[in-house]
């Protein structure tokens, strides 16, 4: 199953347009070549034109359809600066430090997709996770219905019960001991995730020790109380909880632990109790099963940012653009 070809393709029609700030870093020229070669996407590149394109010239790639934006001579810098300003002056920020602040590559990318230049952003080939998130939750903040950011992974998993499938897992990367509220808002977002970027409905299944109240304990009732949550809410997505990962995954075991559940057996999303239980979840599946993981894929932000390893590949960077896109058309609509 090539997923990334796929994803690929249904990216290509949405005529997006991705800002990448960290523009001398090799990698990310690379990429930014890479995409527009490929009608992927149009990019927008931060900082100094000259030193960009001297850059792209050394390493024999073009760019000349990029957008290239320097923050110091940018035409609407003054309104960046009045909004974060205005945005952030109650937590002490000065005008003065407004000033300087949305001329750094990571706020000044973020702004330009709060104000509508860019359908989003990927960074972090250079920066850390802290400073991406910083920009990001500053400047674009939160979706609308949601309170946290989390993080999910596509898994893909070849010849599982003789069939390839795509699951996504959550949250294995931000979050560290979400409380039922958060876990209810990583259910929330994982499951917009997943229409957004394969199409899909989610069925998502939140995990735990315990099927259905067979053990008690606090770290079950959290569980429990998050599937409260989700039906007070009104969700418009099929979820059920608390399931062990056998039940929720596993046909004839769903059929004896849960057989009313209309996610036990056949779950797509699995919401993991928390960030340990994620994180070695999905390693293992990623190692035992060879799976194919795809992420981490921030979640919950009003405009796609997404973070990269400092590790990451320019392949890396194209996929995350790709996802990022899906991620811009889902909001848009």
């Amino acid at each position: 199953m090539d997923i990334i070809t796929e994803l690929r393709a249904k990216a290509k029609p949405l005529e997006g347009r991705i800002v990448l700030p960290e523009s001398l870093d090799t990698r990310t020229l690379q990429a930014a070549d890479i995409v527009m070669r490929e009608e992927i996407a149009d990019i927008i590149l931060v900082g100094d034109p000259e030193a960009i394109k001297s850059r792209a010239e050394i390493l024999d790639l073009d760019i000349s359809r990029a957008t290239i934006y320097n923050p110091a001579d940018f035409s609407e810098i003054d309104k960046f600066a009045d909004y974060y300003y205005e945005r952030r002056r109650e937590k002490g920020i000065t005008r003065e430090q407004a000033d300087q602040t949305v001329l750094k590559e990571l706020f000044f990318g973020a702004l330009l997709v709060k104000f509508g230049y860019a359908d989003g952003m990927v960074a972090g080939a250079e920066s850390t996770t802290a400073d991406v998130m910083r920009a990001a939750l500053q400047v674009v903040g939160v979706t609308q219905g949601v309170k946290t950011v989390s993080s999910c992974f596509i898994m893909v998993v070849l010849d599982y019960l003789c069939q390839d499938r795509v699951y996504f897992f959550a949250d294995c990367a931000v979050v560290p001991d979400p409380d039922a509220e958060q876990l209810a808002d990583i259910a929330i977002s994982t499951a917009s995730t997943r229409r957004a970027i394969l199409g899909d409905e989610p069925k998502v299944a939140l995990l735990s020790f315990s099927t259905r109240g067979s053990a008690k304990h606090e770290k079950v009732e959290k569980v429990q109380l998050a599937k409260k949550i989700l039906s007070d809410r009104k969700v418009d997505f099929d979820f059920d909880g608390e399931l062990q990962l056998d039940a929720a995954i596993v046909p004839h075991i769903a059929k004896m632990k849960a057989p009313d559940s209309k996610v036990a057996g056949d779950a797509n999303t699995l919401i993991f109790p928390d960030l340990q239980a994620g994180n070695i979840g999905y390693k293992l599946v990623q190692r035992f099963a060879k799976a194919e993981a795809i992420g981490p894929i921030i979640q919950g932000l009003a405009s796609p940012v997404c973070d990269l390893s400092r590790g990451s590949s320019r392949e890396d960077i194209v996929n995350t653009c790709v996802l990022v896109l899906l991620m811009a058309n889902k909001k848009n609509k």
